[in-house]
């Protein structure tokens, strides 16, 4: 398997996971202004999307956007329990998690990476964010991950778009329940790797 990312955007969530999971893989940078890789293939004939992550199949498939990235990986290794099994109530909880962080958290740091946003704009996503993150630190108030006792994919997403909030000039430790959630998720030696890799430690 092959990874497409670039350092730190939401392409650590699926990387994350295949050093959870211990797939064998590889990376590739990807210059998202250019759309040229590392090796310097058009990424557009790879990914028409033009963005990361994309995850090429050792048969050659490829499998975009995060969510589906993340919980095809999780499910290539079923004993390390990062996914609840197909079918369950439990799945179901864990696409909605993944659903609100890509929708709810994910999309309102746009404008903050987008050098045209209006200060409406970014301040209606700033109001977002902090309604959203209230949220999710009180869920957090008793429980070590999303899902419970158990680090699952959804756990990656939020971490990953948690990183981001510095950038974005929001303060998280108003939200003690998030900042133990990131010291906690930071730790793992999974985690450790990936950053390692990308070079963001």
């Amino acid at each position: 398997m092959k990874l497409y990312l670039k350092p730190g955007a939401c392409s650590l969530s699926p990387h994350i996971i295949l050093e959870e999971c211990g797939l064998p893989h590889q990376l590739e940078t990807v210059d998202l202004q250019t759309k040229l890789t590392a090796s310097g293939a058009d990424f557009l004939q790879i990914n028409p999307k033009g963005y990361v992550p994309a995850l090429q199949l050792d048969d050659g498939t490829l499998l975009t956007e995060g969510p589906a990235i993340v919980q095809y990986l999780a499910d290539q290794v079923p004993d390390k329990k990062l996914a609840p099994p197909n079918g369950s109530l439990e799945r179901y909880q864990l696409q909605g998690w993944l659903t609100f962080i890509g929708t709810e958290l994910h999309k309102s740091c746009s404008p903050f990476f987008n050098p045209n946003a209006s200060a409406d704009w970014r301040a209606a996503a700033m109001a977002n964010l902090e309604r959203r993150l209230a949220y999710v630190a009180q869920h957090l108030e008793n429980r070590n991950y999303l899902m419970g006792a158990d680090f699952s994919v959804a756990d990656a997403y939020l971490y990953t778009v948690l990183s981001w909030m510095k950038f974005v000039q929001l303060d998280l430790s108003r939200w003690p329940a998030i900042t133990a959630f990131q010291a906690r998720v930071t730790a793992r030696p999974a985690v450790q790797a990936a950053l390692k890799a990308e070079g963001l430690i």
